[in-house]
């Protein structure tokens, strides 16, 4: 199948035929590649365990353990009916093989490593389906258009959509391109919305990228016609519920093979959705080992020309989020617990909906995905030939920080530093790539000011602030953006940061295009403008949430 050009994208595809795609050859020979990744899995897991039959016969019964505790606390409509048999039969072989001689009881838990293994695999493995892509590709331009709003009714009863004024990719495009072509593309995204994966997917195809392949959580497969989309499109499932250690291993294999089969992939590396708004500054390090180890065993297995893995960190820019509210709630009661409650009167009426709905149907935002400079698996950069340098633009030879006595080893307490490496490498990355908007910079401002005005307040004080004590005087507001939208600028140049274009409006205009956007899809924005012209914070949990965007830049020292 060879794909045509959608109109909306910015490049065409670097490889037309869906066929070739590393991804859909996967899916093509499906029964082998599960195999051996059922082989690999077992080997590794068999090695981390040092093949000692007691370590085994304990991850078994703490497997089994885990997966009856997961079953009866937190069971999910989409489970497969014959998790309780399995299990069930799973604890009748353990009963059984401890009763036998040493060598067998190896034997016998061997068979039964084996068979929960196979079972990881038919539920981890997803499938491509090239005609299921085509499908996708055409409908997701016009699902998107209607998200963002990018258009007014009129014309969106017209089906005139002009996608591309509205989500804006930016970053060195050409250069993603060509580096794709030399190696493996490791898509980390910042991580706020569900909508992420949905754009991201689109930004992919529209710079004409191949499908990535990307990980679901298990609980997403359970409408019809969106399951039916994600088991068709690479989506492979991933069970948060699952913490045993035959799972985990199993499950960050199929990330090391299909990396070394050449599948670019999307991995949020902050696990999930940011719950305060603030950038993720605390990485989940399982899946981005499996990329270091991909790395090492493309070393071993490729000796003349090792495939290179590429981490392209992406910033994800939206002036509003739609689950902010929730999101916010549910960080507060985390890290609150007692001093938190939720105010029941927060949920809006049905003349507050309708509002809210005629809001998304008639005001324009943009969102903006900031590719970040590709990186090598340690966080180098590397030049458009895929070639690492240093800080001081030396060449790297990557392949040497897996060699010792001149041959590449196994040394999982390296692996593991390096891992830290690259997080803490595209954790700067993110706060490089993120492109700051209108909408972040007044957040930050009103409520650093209201925060300076109640000094002895902490966060949970600052939250329950009477309405009364949240009005800031307007020139006091303008000039504290002022400020700030001086010293984003000044970064801005010196690359610490991007900002988006109306960023350098007057500061007036500035304002008032921030006022119009940042929280345009809650039916009581954060903050407003009173008649008299002086700011309001009307929604504290919601202001603070967007502000928390500009945490981690130490701009509040500024003040």
């Amino acid at each position: 199948m060879k794909l045509s050009q959608n109109k909306y994208a910015l490049y065409p595809p670097l490889e037309p035929k869906v066929e070739k795609w590393a991804i859909s050859q996967i899916s093509q020979n499906l029964t082998q590649f599960k195999q051996h990744f059922a082989d690999r899995s077992q080997q590794h897991i068999l090695s981390l365990l040092n093949n000692d039959p007691k370590k085994l016969h304990d991850e078994l019964a703490k497997a089994l353990y885990l997966e009856r505790l997961r079953m009866k606390v937190e069971p999910w409509s989409n489970d497969p009916r014959d998790e309780k048999p399995f299990w069930g039969k799973v604890n009748e072989d353990l009963v059984d093989s401890s009763q036998l001689k040493p060598l067998e009881t190896f034997q016998a838990d061997q068979e039964i490593f084996q068979r929960i293994i196979n079972r990881y695999v038919d539920e981890i493995v997803g499938y491509f389906s090239p005609n299921t892509y085509k499908i996708a590709t055409s409908s997701v331009p016009h699902i998107v258009a209607r998200l963002l709003n990018t258009v007014s009714t009129r014309r969106l009863m017209a089906g005139e959509i002009d996608l591309n004024s509205r989500l804006k990719i930016t970053g060195d495009l050409d250069n993603i391109r060509q580096l794709s072509q030399k190696g493996t593309i490791l898509l980390t995204p910042t991580h706020f919305s569900n909508l992420d994966s949905l754009l991201v997917g689109w930004a992919v195809s529209s710079i004409g990228l191949p499908a990535l392949l990307y990980g679901g959580g298990l609980n997403l497969f359970k409408g019809i016609v969106f399951s039916y989309f994600m088991e068709r499109l690479g989506a492979y499932k991933v069970d948060r519920r699952k913490k045993n250690f035959i799972y985990i291993e199993t499950l960050k294999m199929y990330s090391q093979l299909t990396l070394q089969a050449g599948c670019h992939s999307l991995f949020f590396p902050g696990g999930t959705r940011s719950r305060s708004g603030q950038i993720e500054n605390h990485l989940k390090l399982g899946l981005l080992s499996s990329a270091i180890e991909a790395q090492r065993r493309n070393f071993i297995e490729q000796p003349n020309d090792p495939k290179k893995i590429f981490v392209l960190p992406l910033a994800i820019n939206y002036h509003f989020t739609l689950e902010a509210s929730s999101l916010i709630d549910e960080h507060l009661k985390r890290s609150g617990k007692e001093r938190y409650f939720i105010d029941r009167d927060q949920f809006p009426g049905i003349l507050k909906t309708a509002k809210f709905l005629n809001k998304i149907i008639s005001t324009e935002s943009e969102i903006i995905l900031s590719f970040g400079e590709p990186m090598d698996i340690l966080g180098n950069p590397v030049d458009s030939d895929g070639n690492s340098h240093d800080q001081r633009n030396q060449a790297i030879d990557l392949k040497q920080y897996f060699t010792h006595n001149n041959q590449i080893t196994t040394d999982y307490q390296r692996d593991s530093e390096y891992t830290k490496i690259l997080a803490n490498n595209i954790i700067k990355a993110f706060h490089r790539c993120n492109t700051v908007l209108s909408s972040h910079i007044i957040a930050f401002a009103a409520y650093q000011l209201l925060l300076r005005k109640n000094p002895s307040l902490d966060t949970f004080g600052m939250l329950r602030l009477p309405d009364d004590a949240t009005n800031i005087p307007y020139n006091v507001f303008e000039q504290t953006v002022q400020l700030l939208q001086t010293e984003l600028i000044c970064r801005a140049q010196d690359k610490q940061l991007n900002i988006a274009t109306h960023v350098t409006l007057p500061v007036a205009e500035l304002i008032q295009h921030a006022l119009k956007n940042l929280g345009i899809y809650h039916s009581t924005p954060p903050i407003a403008q009173t008649r008299e012209g002086d700011i309001h914070a009307q929604n504290m949990n919601l202001l603070y949430y967007y502000h928390n965007r500009l945490m981690g830049y130490e701009l509040e020292t500024l003040f």
